[in-house]
């Protein structure tokens, strides 16, 4: 154990896999690697584990079931998924319940590779240093107005089903454009915005991956009938989207994403810190036109103004 250095924590059914990476990381960080989940277990009950990076396709476990688990156990330790294909269940449960950081895919490119965990490495250990249980995040007091959502969708069905769901204090407000849906974010905070991925003309997906960026705040709920598992690790890696939701939407999914979200904007509203998690990649290939470039600029603009 070397405590000058994070811990990285390796598991992979391959043993070729886990030497290629220890060669890469172990100058910089204090290595351990395993074939065996019980044990990647066992590390992170016993000791600082600054970030796992685990093979999802693993004979005993998958990846995603087992990063949940080191969740439970260890919440500060980052979490990487190492994925040779994009299975589409395992995306979406990796969004859904493993809250991953992010995709790393193989083959791997190294320089991105090497980036990608130093940056999950620094966010681990500022945790780590706080390690002091954290002051319990403060029940809500009768000034404090109950979250918003926003509804981002052509179709007036869904923003229904999420006013259905919530509590009739609750603002719901809904938007059928992405230049509608950035004007009222530039205009009020609002705690999670519910997007559907298809649009008749807007590039949706390329507005959340700017948006995180603009509003970390903002939680994202994507939703759609397009089952894309590239798609949906682009969105996680560049845009950190907080749950996928498939279409048709299923109600009592709906109404646990939507309570999840809305505690988690309550937790970064009273633990900013905690922002750092949700940092991105910078997102490659958004089109999008000068008036919703402008909107996003000005709610970054005050975003950084309110920090």
């Amino acid at each position: 154990m070397n405590a000058d250095k994070p811990c990285v924590v390796l598991i992979d059914d391959e043993e070729r896999i886990l030497r290629s990476l220890s060669l890469l990381l172990r100058s910089r960080y204090d290595v351990l690697a395993t074939t065996d989940p019980v044990q990647v277990l066992n590390w992170v009950r016993s000791r600082p584990v600054h970030v796992v990076v685990s093979d999802q396709r693993m004979p005993t476990i998958g990846g995603v079931d087992l990063l949940r688990q080191i969740r439970d156990h260890s919440p500060r330790s980052m979490r990487l998924l190492l994925t040779g294909y994009a299975d589409l269940a395992a995306v979406e449960a990796a969004v859904n319940d493993g809250e991953i950081f992010r995709f790393l895919e193989k083959p791997w490119d190294a320089v991105r590779l090497q980036e990608t965990i130093a940056t999950a490495a620094r966010i681990a250990l500022d945790e780590f240093a706080r390690l002091a249980p954290a002051a319990p995040v403060p029940p809500p007091v009768s000034r404090e107005p109950a979250p918003a959502v926003l509804v981002l969708d052509e179709d007036p069905l869904t923003v229904t089903a999420v006013r259905e769901l919530l509590p009739p204090s609750s603002l719901v407000v809904p938007a059928t454009t992405v230049e509608a849906a950035l004007a009222r974010i530039e205009a009020q905070e609002y705690a999670v915005i519910l997007a559907e991925l298809r649009h008749s003309s807007d590039d949706v997906i390329g507005a959340l991956k700017l948006l995180k960026q603009a509003s970390p705040r903002t939680l994202a709920i994507a939703c759609s009938s397009l089952r894309d598992g590239r798609l949906l690790i682009d969105l996680i890696n560049q845009g950190q989207v907080f749950r996928f939701l498939p279409k048709p939407l299923v109600r009592e999914l709906l109404r646990r994403a939507l309570q999840a979200a809305m505690e988690r904007h309550r937790e970064l509203r009273h633990e900013p810190q905690r922002l750092r998690r949700h940092a991105v990649e910078a997102p490659r290939e958004v089109s999008l036109s000068s008036r919703v470039l402008d909107y996003l600029r000005r709610i970054r603009d005050q975003a950084r103004i309110g920090a």
